[in-house]
This record gives C-alpha cells, structure tokens and sequence, in this order.
C-alpha cells in the first residue's frame, strides 16, 4: 500500500493543494457514479479547509457527507466535529439535511456506534476520507493503545472508552471501514504533529498507518510537519 507524501512550499500552497485534491475527487465520483460521498475529520486542520469549501461553488445536492468520528457531547456542543462543520461550512452550502449523516454520539459510545453502522450498511466505499493525525499518532478516533478495527470482521463503527484526550466516550469509525475508500487525505499541519509524521515515515505501528485503501494514501504536510529534506 502506497504512501504518498506531499510537503507544501506555504500555507496559501497547502490549502491550495488540499482544495485541488478535493475537487479532483468530487470530479472523478461525480462523472463515475453521479454523487460524491466525503468523510469528514475533525480538528482545526480541516477546519480550514472547510471554511474555503463554505466559498466556493459545488453542485452541492450531489454531496454525501460522513464523519469520520465524533464526541461524545450533546448535539450543537462547541467541540463537535459535527459542530465545527456546521458553523463553518455547511450551515453556508446548500447540502440537503437528507444528505449529511451526523454520528449520533450523543446516545452514548456504544449505542452511538451501532446506530452510524446501521446507517452505513449496504453502502458502497467513500470517495474521499478526509483524516487528521494527533501528536501521538492517532487518527479518527483511533488511539495508540486501543482497538483500531482493522481486520475484515471489524464493525464500521467501533464505541472508544477511556480516550486519552476529553471527552473520554467517543465514535469512530473502524480501520477498516475508513479503508474502503477511493482516496484518503490525511490533513497535516504544524511542528508539534513532526515526531508522528517521522514515526510513521520510520514504518512504525501507529494508528495512521492502520489506514490502507487499495490506492494508497495521500499526505499533505506544512513545512513544520514534515521537517524534514523532501
């Protein structure tokens, strides 16, 4: 499974870069099968992202939007991923409400994930998943330490108990499940995220690297992400 590492010349180019990637996504799905689904991670990375998205023009009805994980907080709480979204794209698109499945974290990790599995059964793999990558490696709600839900009898939706970041309850979406995608986009940015992208470089076993769709992966780094000789 390939890795592909992008390591961009400034801010204007790593948003620039990961709107490119987007829009190529959404083209390919669009002129393949008529709609375009996208997983959504949470974080003040992609947050950036999705206010330039909140911008632009996008045959929006044709949009499937997904989370990859969420919190375990009521509905509208500050720090949803479902909430960034909202106040910062979609609030602004004209994505129908029928087309946008927020997880519903807020029954509880395990309730909350067997509801989003039911809601993904039968369908197909996503056209683009979009992740972010944590200090300590992590990604979705994947955690160095808990289960990542990687082999082929893994729920699309796995419960996370005792988070080593607030909330300590959470959603997430299995390996597996966020595997089955046409292309994935980890979202990197910032110097305190260098030790992960050098561990994962190094081949070592964190949750990021539990991410393996048949294409290969896609890594859009800043500058004091990668610090490193590209």
């Amino acid at each position: 499974m390939a890795t592909r590492w992008h390591v961009a010349e400034s801010e204007a180019n790593w948003l620039s870069r990961a709107l490119a990637f987007i829009h190529a996504a959404e083209a390919a799905a669009l002129a393949d099968h008529g709609q375009f689904s996208i997983v959504l991670a949470g974080g003040s990375t992609p947050g950036r992202v999705y206010q330039a998205l909140a911008g632009e023009s996008h045959d929006w009805s044709r949009w499937q939007v997904w989370y990859g994980d969420e919190r375990c907080l009521p509905p509208g709480h500050s720090e949803r991923n479902s909430t960034l979204a909202d106040e910062s794209w979609l609030k602004r698109a004209a994505i129908p409400g029928v087309n946008i499945y927020p997880i519903p974290a807020e029954l509880g990790a395990s309730i909350g994930a067997e509801a989003y599995a039911r809601t993904l059964t039968g369908k197909g793999p996503f056209d683009l998943v979009l992740l972010g990558l944590g200090e300590d490696g992590h990604t979705a709600s994947l955690f160095p330490g808990h289960a990542w839900g990687e082999t082929a009898d893994m729920p699309d939706a796995l419960p996370v108990f005792d988070a080593p970041k607030p909330p300590p309850e959470r959603v997430s979406l299995s390996a597996r499940r966020l595997s089955d995608a046409r292309r994935v986009l980890f979202l990197v940015a910032g110097a305190g995220k260098r030790e992960a992208v050098a561990a994962w470089r190094r081949g070592e076993a964190i949750p990021a690297a539990s991410i393996r769709p048949a294409a290969g992966v896609d890594v859009l780094l800043d500058q004091s992400a990668y610090g490193g000789k590209s």
